[in-house]
């Protein structure tokens, strides 16, 4: 088993994006469950004034393009009052799909045994972008089946993580 961690450190306004991401996702649970839904995870993708922030909802009856509505009105009046990103961006809200992004270990966990698909911000293997079967979760560790090995992952050092779809 090979074992790989890294803090990544990207600053926003004196704040690190990860900590930015961290305090949308505690100030938007609330309105979200208001509405009925969870909210599955956020990404603020930083690019001057083509900036997004993307809210990933989901239900377990499913999301409809209502319920995004809902949710973009509800959670634009929150960000609009306190005003957490000061430049221009895009507020998207979405449903996660069949390819969602996974955010957390908790999420990881979710899908053990199926194959997952992870850019790393350090390589692991020789590799930054790993395909593999999600074999474990302990902690803040991902343990995946990448060509017959097991590697582990700090969740820190996923840049982003996505279910692979199967049909």
């Amino acid at each position: 088993m090979s074992y790989w961690g890294f803090m990544p450190f990207f600053v926003f306004r004196g704040v690190t994006l990860a900590t930015l991401e961290s305090k949308l996702e505690q100030m938007l649970i609330a309105p979200v469950e208001a509405l009925g839904h969870s909210l599955w995870g956020l990404e603020y993708v930083q690019a001057g004034k083509h900036s997004v922030l993307r809210v990933y909802i989901d239900n377990e009856n499913g999301i409809f393009i209502d319920d995004c509505a809902d949710v973009s009105r509800q959670i634009s009046a929150v960000l609009d009052v306190e005003d957490p990103i000061s430049t221009e961006y895009t507020l998207e809200v979405s449903s996660p799909g069949v390819d969602r992004p996974l955010f957390t270990a908790e999420q990881y966990a979710r899908y053990l045994g199926e194959t997952v698909k992870v850019q790393l911000t350090m390589p692991v293997a020789g590799s930054r972008n790993l395909k593999g079967t999600v074999a474990g979760v302990e902690g803040q560790m991902l343990t995946l089946t990448v060509d017959g090995k097991e590697l582990i992952i700090a969740l820190d050092n996923i840049r982003k993580g996505n279910l692979i779809a199967k049909f």
